[in-house]
């Protein structure tokens, strides 16, 4: 009896049948069939995985090929009915549980559970529909349903001075920028646990050697938190970043800001005397918040500058620069990486660029910043501010103090 090399078989088929339609497939099998003689049914129908009855079809084709027109693979008529046609009722029904249900409605059987196809086959079944989930698997897509995650577009409530308050920020960014005064961006980025914890996204390393991690991030107490707080030169496209170590207070914003203009704004901006910081409304660097403009007039005062702060409506941090400047860009580079100490993070952060001519500096603040600090009513009739005609929260100015008072 001859030998048939069942595996040859296999590894020609796999080879091919990504790329050929249906009939040529059909006809490949047929060929394999008549090269392997007797049993060659047998040996290809175990090779490859198709019926023996598909194959035997096959060869009736190879002996007579049926004229097919170029864009058709079978014959009018071939293969099962859509369940559309043979069983409408099933199909309607079907529709009728995975629509969108109305919150609170008690006739929906699946209103409180994931519409799974085994969840959905099951309702079917118990409305008296034979069914399993392949089969409603296959008929969702044809009904116009997919799998859907959650979408974020919704803002939240608008504030009415919205829109007029993003053409204020532009409109003073555009004469600063138009006097060559320095305008800076400025945000906490997401607190980072410190230690061989996952980072999201992924990057090359050798097959099967990928760095292992904990199963779960609870904070290491002794290496803690990595808070870093960005400022993001809008004029030169270049970013500081200070990591602390602590708290997000408002006092470690103004003190990065204060460490930025010290070592790297004065000689970039030497003849300035105002500086446009754009800011969220919340946070440590928030509207609202009294620390903030307590810690903006003594950085006023050290370095004379007249501060003119704007701040971005509720719901609108994304449209900060800082966000998607330089933030997101650090994110990248640190992809799939674990920040397993301090200095891996200044050093990720610091070795971020891109294409545009971002450069990156980054240091380690490992000051403390007690938390709750009480600003007094006299600490803030002290402030020399002056607030703007439009939205005097969100903008205003604070100009140094004579005396350069603390």
């Amino acid at each position: 009896m001859k030998n048939i090399d069942e595996e040859a078989i296999r590894l020609r088929y796999e080879s091919v049948r990504g790329k050929l339609d249906e009939r040529s497939r059909r006809m490949v099998l047929a060929s394999e069939v008549r090269a392997a003689g007797f049993g060659g049914v047998a040996a290809v129908s175990r090779a490859t995985g198709v019926a023996r009855s598909t194959l035997g079809r096959a060869l009736k084709d190879l002996d007579d090929p049926p004229e097919l027109p170029s864009n058709r693979s079978r014959r009018k008529g071939g293969g099962r009915a859509s369940f559309a046609k043979t069983r409408p009722d099933m199909v309607e029904k079907l529709r009728e549980i995975v629509e969108p249900a109305t919150l609170g409605d008690p006739m929906r059987p699946l209103l409180w559970v994931s519409k799974s196809c085994e969840k959905l086959a099951a309702t079917l079944k118990d409305a008296g529909h034979q069914v399993c989930a392949n089969t409603v698997h296959k008929i969702l897509p044809t009904l116009g349903f997919s799998r859907q995650v959650n979408r974020k577009t919704r803002e939240g409530v608008d504030h009415p001075n919205r829109d007029a308050q993003f053409e204020y920020i532009n409109k003073t960014a555009l004469t600063f920028q138009a006097q060559g005064e320095p305008i800076i961006s400025v945000d906490t980025k997401k607190k980072e646990l410190i230690g061989d914890f996952k980072n999201g996204g992924s990057d090359y390393r050798p097959k099967r050697c990928p760095d292992e991690v904990r199963t779960h991030d609870f904070i290491d107490k002794q290496l803690g938190k990595a808070i870093p707080y960005g400022v993001y030169d809008v004029g030169a496209n270049a970013g500081w970043v200070t990591v602390g170590i602590d708290h997000d207070t408002a006092e470690f914003a103004v003190n990065t800001i204060k460490t930025w203009w010290e070592r790297v704004g004065r000689q970039r901006y030497p003849n300035s005397t105002r500086l446009m910081i754009t800011a969220d409304g919340g946070g440590s660097n928030g509207s609202r918040v009294k620390l903030w403009k307590v810690e903006l007039q003594r950085f006023a005062d050290a370095s004379g500058l007249e501060i003119v702060i704007c701040h971005y409506p509720p719901g609108a941090s994304k449209w900060n620069k800082i966000e998607h400047r330089l933030f997101c860009q650090i994110t990248q580079n640190w992809r799939g990486k674990p920040l397993t100490s301090r200095l891996v993070v200044v050093d990720l952060i610091g070795a971020t660029t891109t294409t545009t001519g971002l450069t990156v500096q980054c240091i380690l603040d490992e000051n403390e910043y007690k938390k709750g600090t009480t600003v007094t009513e006299e600490l803030m009739a002290g402030i020399n501010i002056v607030v703007s005609d439009f939205c005097p929260t969100w903008n205003y100015k604070i100009i140094p103090r004579g005396n350069n008072t603390t």
